[in-house]
């Protein structure tokens, strides 16, 4: 796993041993962020949820973004090497905590973009939505960049809607936006 594009291009990351983390392949961050260039990436601000390794905030700050914050309350010391490797501890920030504690903490800070990435069919898709809601993490004019397993059911909450769908294998990843009515 490496950054793609960027002035952090070919640096490889570290990714946790064992099953437990579910890295998002190369080529379906690339896809993703290909996605990102029609709506533009320079200067602006990402919260990576269930962040595993780090590489969507890495990728994204690699490509211009502002600012990042990771939020994986099991992987924040290889998300912090991946950062370090990658000379961006002046733009990305780490919060070891559940998405619901770290919704709490960032209430009052809002994103342009907020890639979640959860553990499949656990539940998580309907959570991630409940704390970025709840804390208003989202720019209205922002997007949701939801990774999910195909089988998995996306119920958008009231005033959301899909911009966009991709698949790769059993893969899904869903682009949502808020909208006021």
């Amino acid at each position: 796993m490496r950054i793609i594009a960027g002035r952090a291009k070919g640096h490889n990351l570290k990714a946790p041993k064992g099953l437990q983390t579910r890295p998002t392949q190369d080529r379906v961050r690339e896809s993703i962020f290909n996605v990102l260039s029609n709506y533009g990436i320079h200067e602006t601000t990402v919260l990576d949820l269930f962040s595993g390794t780090g590489a969507f905030a890495l990728e994204a700050v690699s490509r211009g973004a502002l600012r990042a914050c990771c939020v994986d309350k099991a992987t924040s010391r290889i998300i912090k090497d991946n950062i370090a490797h990658c000379h961006m501890e002046d733009a990305i920030t780490v919060l070891p905590l559940t998405i619901q504690a770290a919704g709490a903490q960032l209430q009052g800070q809002q994103f342009d973009y907020i890639f979640s990435d959860p553990p499949y069919e656990r539940g998580f898709v309907a959570s991630t939505f409940e704390v970025i809601e709840r804390y208003q993490l989202l720019k209205n004019d922002g997007m949701l960049i939801m990774e999910h397993h195909e089988k998995e059911l996306l119920e958008l909450p009231t005033g959301w809607s899909i911009v966009k769908e991709q698949q790769f294998g059993y893969t899904r990843v869903t682009y949502c936006v808020p909208y006021e009515a």
